[in-house]
């Protein structure tokens, strides 16, 4: 490590297993028990795009780094709207995924510009300075000598799920029907969360080795990328379980994901999480960026806006069936999903088939991490008469996952004076604003026959 002071000016700047279905007794179609997993994961009659295969008649050269068979085709899905074009945005297929860790390859992509560094990690070099007592200038080999930790955490956009979103999607099928249409609503408006495997050093092992001064509140994190984006955030949150991250999921971050170093900032807000990572400074307030003022914000109807909001709600979402999928016949299917909370640990995850009528306790796959996706599964016997399915989940300080009314009276109470939540819906529907810490609970339509629709987004007087 490099102790003297940096010359750089400025910041260089209840058993729930059958759910109600009793043992031995679970309906089967045509004398076998349906898919428990998503179904279609594998095309084998589409095309296959060539893209992390391994060949039909490999030699040992070809396996040096594993690939995938050519029969599975899930890729990530382009962004919907107008962000698209200034930058590189990619959705998970949530529709696709089986357990609670998102595969690297299926790992959302938000990038705002087009040109996607390639940095040499024996050139990279991280700077803390500011207030601390000794600046320091650490290289990626000196930063993985620190002692290291490993956990799954989640990662999602703060427009995540937003109303704005679906905007963009139905102008989307409208502009663009040929490729629009290749976007599930899953995606297009769920599908910029993920959750890993992280691994770095603390960052509040890195501070304490500069010496954080007296009257230190904020820091400062800019990242390496052409467009230098930069975010402050409360050095409270830094001393606790920050993490400079250059491990993903056993492997070294993928360049998408800002190799060789970034910042991964559990529960909280995606834009926190700087890629690229190679300033740091510590300081006495917050820098004010343009994506902490202008951007990032939430606009509330009495034209007031909120700031540096960042723990991101209890959440869930049925990934099976979803939009993605079709029902081949009635009989038995498991429904599945994630849940996650910026707050700890997912406690408790309900499902109802009933249009939220009544609710029952899903199965929780172990183990259940703090701030990560938390896979659940709910065994469920289709009569084959049209249904509305919908999942919620309570953290485990009992925070719960509200409905889309909930959320805009959760908005309307923050106003003075008060607006019902009626309104509130009415200005996500028209207004031109991003609305930003999404978590309402979504509901899917099922039709006799078999197909999966949206029930909550659709019902919203959206226009384009």
């Amino acid at each position: 490590m490099n102790a003297k002071k940096s010359d750089r000016r400025g910041f260089l700047k209840g058993s729930a297993a059958l759910a109600g279905l009793a043992v031995g007794s679970i309906p089967f179609a045509n004398g076998k028990a349906l898919a428990s997993v998503t179904p279609g994961l594998t095309n084998v009659d589409e095309p296959t795009p060539n893209l992390g295969v391994t060949p039909d008649d490999p030699v040992i050269e070809d396996l040096a780094y594993g690939g995938r068979s050519r029969f599975e085709t899930t890729t990530r899905a382009h962004s919907v709207g107008t962000l698209n074009v200034t930058g590189l945005r990619n959705l998970t297929p949530l529709q696709d995924t089986i357990g609670a860790v998102t595969p690297t390859a299926f790992h959302f992509l938000v990038l705002r510009e087009k040109h996607l560094p390639n940095i040499d990690p024996k050139e990279h070099t991280l700077l803390i300075h500011g207030m601390v007592d000794r600046p320091l200038i650490f290289t990626m080999d000196e930063l993985k000598r620190f002692p290291s930790v490993s956990e799954v955490h989640f990662l999602e956009c703060t427009g995540n799920s937003g109303v704005m979103h679906y905007r963009s999607y139905l102008s989307d099928l409208k502009k663009y029907p040929d490729t629009a249409k290749d976007v599930r609503f899953i995606q297009a408006l769920h599908g910029r969360t993920s959750s890993n495997e992280w691994t770095g050093v603390r960052l509040s092992v890195l501070l304490k080795e500069c010496g954080v001064q007296p009257g230190a509140a904020w820091i400062v994190a800019e990242g390496g990328d052409s467009e230098k984006h930069a975010k402050s955030m409360p050095l409270e949150k830094c001393m606790d379980d920050v993490i400079v991250a250059y491990g993903q999921n056993g492997e070294a971050l993928r360049r998408e994901q800002g190799y060789p170093l970034r910042l991964m900032v559990p529960g909280w807000q995606g834009v926190n999480n700087v890629k690229y990572l190679r300033n740091i400074k510590v300081v006495d307030k917050p820098y004010y960026f343009q994506s902490e003022t202008t951007a990032y914000t939430n606009l509330r109807p009495d034209g007031k806006a909120s700031i540096y909001e960042s723990q991101v709600g209890p959440k869930s979402l049925i990934t099976f069936p979803c939009d993605g999928h079709h029902l081949a016949e009635r009989g038995y299917y498991q429904i599945t999903g994630l849940a996650w909370s910026g707050r700890g640990k997912i406690n408790r995850v309900e499902v109802s088939t009933d249009n939220g009528k009544s609710w029952k306790d899903a199965l929780l796959q172990t183990p259940v991490y703090s701030k990560a996706h938390t896979r659940f599964r709910f065994d469920w016997n289709w009569d084959g008469s049209e249904a509305v399915i919908m999942s919620r989940c309570t953290n485990e300080f009992g925070d719960i996952q509200p409905t889309m009314t909930e959320l805009a009276q959760m908005w309307g109470n923050a106003t003075q004076p008060h607006l019902p939540a009626a309104d509130v819906i009415r200005l996500w529907e028209t207004a031109n604003i991003s609305e930003f810490l999404n978590n309402p609970i979504q509901s899917w339509k099922i039709g006799r026959d078999g197909s999966v629709k949206d029930a909550l987004y659709t019902n919203l007087n959206v226009k384009v």
